[in-house]
């Protein structure tokens, strides 16, 4: 590479490194863009996000809003939003011929609901810019070198470079965290966000396949209450609101070593006063009614029933001869029902990581270190990680796309 050419490298065949190669490039044709992925196939969260469908982002257009959608990293982030949004992510697909759908939740896909398009895409884009792609080439050093950067790939072969930009999935099997920790930077422990709650020996997971579309969900009084979709599992529970808990609870769960006991009501946000009014007019109204007979159209007649079990109830009892105490038991498994969770269960390709390169030391103007010129950050080897729902895409479009405008400026 002795041709007088500039180069920039980006580490991480992702969604971030393809989005920080494919803006460097087409930003600056002049310049050598190399791709380098560790593994045998690039973009592997693309291809099995969303079931398969690619959740690229969410459709939330205001900055200030879409940042409370991360549990770590939403004030760093609500500035780079303003650079680069979903709807830039969307207008960026969409004039590429990738045309995108809304779900009720918010939730983007592309039209054909196959991700494959969005890997189409993005591997047309880098063809297009004459991007290098080396698979299979773990960067097993990182020195700077004058105002250059040298890399080591595999233990035996050496690059020097211009620019660099760290766009892992996660630093955790890089084995680069030591080598970043020797140019000044802190690495804030790696945890897993996003998992389901095992629970081994609970009851419930008699009902695997009964999902509650409006349950909240909490693993502390001390956390933030999730309202959403929970399903019950073979191994215990999952869905929406148990997965945004895992994330904005991640580092305490950790230190419990997913050892804790989750607070679910069944009802949503309905209090327990408000059930208590609906249990006391169900005793009057259904009084020669037995309770085997479910009242709540929000609940599945296996979960009721399992709740009546659980509560101590005979579900032949008349609505008329329950008595206030057992109405209390059933209003506390309604409303504040306990599970006591040991361990967790996350997909093992999808999942994603809280922890990474400590924020404060990253320029997100520019995706810079604070410490070492010509070395940029995107994506998830940053300690920044959203809920589900797109919002882990959308961190790394942004973040992609600033670090490879930044990375050819003044090259």
């Amino acid at each position: 590479m002795n041709d007088g050419k500039k180069t920039v490298v980006i580490i991480g065949g992702g969604a971030a490194g393809h989005f920080a190669a494919i803006t460097a490039a087409q930003t600056n044709p002049s310049l050598r863009v190399i791709l380098l992925e560790a593994g045998s196939q690039v973009l592997r969260k693309v291809k099995i996000s969303g079931g398969g469908k690619c959740n690229l982002t969410h459709h939330c257009f205001d900055p200030k809003e879409l940042s409370t959608k991360y549990p770590r990293g939403a004030r760093e982030l609500r500035g780079a939003f303003y650079h680069w949004q979903p709807k830039d992510t969307i207008e960026w697909f969409e004039q590429r011929g990738v045309k995108t759908k809304v779900e009720e939740d918010g939730r983007m896909f592309p039209v054909t609901d196959n991700s494959q398009t969005v890997i189409n895409c993005l591997r047309s884009e880098a063809s297009k810019y004459g991007i290098s792609e080396r698979l299979n080439s773990r960067v097993t050093a990182l020195r700077q070198v004058d105002n250059q950067w040298e890399l080591e790939l595999n233990g035996k072969e050496f690059l020097i470079v211009d620019k660099v930009c760290l766009a892992l999935g996660s630093l955790k099997q890089s084995g680069l965290e030591g080598k970043l920790n020797k140019l000044g930077h802190t690495v804030s422990p790696l945890l897993p966000s996003l998992f389901a709650f095992n629970l081994p020996s609970h009851p419930l997971k008699d009902l695997a396949g009964v999902a509650v579309q409006h349950a909240a969900v909490r693993t502390s009084p001390k956390s933030v209450v999730q309202v959403g979709p929970v399903l019950i599992t073979h191994r215990g529970l999952s869905g929406p609101a148990i997965l945004r808990a895992s994330a904005w609870d991640a580092r305490e769960l950790a230190e419990v070593n997913y050892q804790f006991t989750a607070d679910i009501n069944w009802l949503g946000e309905k209090t327990k006063e408000q059930i208590l009014i609906q249990l006391t007019k169900f005793r009057k109204e259904r009084a020669v009614k037995k309770l085997k007979h479910n009242p709540f159209s929000e609940l599945s007649k296996r979960l009721w029933e399992k709740l009546v079990e659980l509560s101590g109830i005979d579900p032949e009892t008349t609505w008329a001869h329950l008595s206030k105490e057992a109405m209390t038991k059933l209003l506390n498994q309604l409303t504040a029902h306990q599970a006591d969770v040991s361990g967790k269960t996350m997909n093992k390709e999808e999942f994603v990581t809280c922890g990474g390169v400590n924020l404060k030391e990253v320029d997100f103007r520019t995706m810079e270190s604070k410490f070492c010129t010509g070395l940029h950050f995107a994506g998830e080897c940053l300690d920044l990680d959203g809920i589900t729902g797109g919002f882990n895409f959308q961190a790394a479009w942004t973040t992609g796309r600033i670090a490879g405008l930044a990375m050819v400026t003044n090259l």
